[in-house]
């Protein structure tokens, strides 16, 4: 793998906002992901709690693999992402039915309140603050029906201190490849990674454009969480162990959260 550099008359290796350059191949290095599954679980918390059709949105819906999966099964679907790449990729995979939009989670608006919303695949830990935690549920609590269910998903301290760690990773596909540097902060809570992609701008994959991207994911206790949101006036129903209905335990790597309005 041939890197390219300044001097070869282009301007490669610039840091990028976070999933910019690797939004790009960010499909090819997840398709380990048993999206269908998550779907069928998250589906069936809905159903549970009478979201049967309707309105759904979904922050930080990312490439649109859960956007297009609940527009297929009939709900009326709203994906709003941070990153106009990720949301390049939806456009790709979702049908004209499903509104996309380039918004931050923190400040998100919406035309009218929705039945329920969701985000999910860690995209609440990118909220690395209470302030912007509290940020997220008040937008959510102001779009969201009377009686609405919110469902999240969030990464434990017990995943990035026992499971990823402090640690280099690695991944390389015939025309893409990525270095993750990965450091846990145990005692902020803060998980932080630099993301080097590699990624082939001609056919023959013999030149490689370079972006680095720098992750911060952050861990909460589930009761600082549950503080928040009865703040912004939303109601904790459950919390499970991810893809379970189990309660969450001290080695629970992903925990779900179910709030209604």
């Amino acid at each position: 793998m041939q890197e390219l550099a300044e001097n070869d008359g282009i301007m490669l290796g610039e840091e990028t906002e976070i999933y910019g350059g690797f939004a790009r191949v960010y499909d090819l290095f997840m398709d380990d992901i048993p999206y269908d599954e998550w779907f069928e679980y998250l589906q069936g918390l809905f159903r549970e709690y009478g979201i049967n059709s309707g309105t759904v949105a979904e922050l930080a819906c990312g490439t649109g693999e859960m956007a297009r999966r609940f527009s297929k099964a009939g709900y009326e679907v709203i994906g709003l992402d941070f990153s106009e790449e990720m949301l390049m990729a939806a456009r790709e995979k979702c049908t004209k039915e499903v509104l996309l939009l380039h918004q931050d989670m923190r400040r998100f608006e919406l035309h009218r309140q929705v039945a329920a919303m969701f985000c999910i695949c860690d995209g609440m830990n990118y909220i690395c603050s209470k302030e912007d935690l509290r940020d997220v549920f008040h937008q959510v609590s102001l779009y969201l029906e009377d009686g609405g269910i919110f469902i999240f998903d969030l990464k434990t301290d017990y995943f990035y201190r026992q499971v990823l760690g402090s640690r280099t990773l690695a991944d390389n596909r015939e025309n893409a490849s990525y270095i993750w540097d990965n450091v846990y902060d145990e005692k902020e809570k803060i998980n932080e990674y630099l993301l080097t992609v590699y990624e082939a701008v001609e056919a023959e994959g013999d030149l490689f454009v370079r972006t680095d991207e720098l992750h911060r994911q952050r861990a909460y206790e589930l009761e600082e969480v549950r503080e928040c949101l009865e703040k912004e006036g939303l109601s904790c129903l459950k919390i499970y162990d991810a893809f379970t209905r189990n309660t969450p335990a001290q080695e629970s790597e992903r925990v779900y959260f179910v709030v209604r309005k």
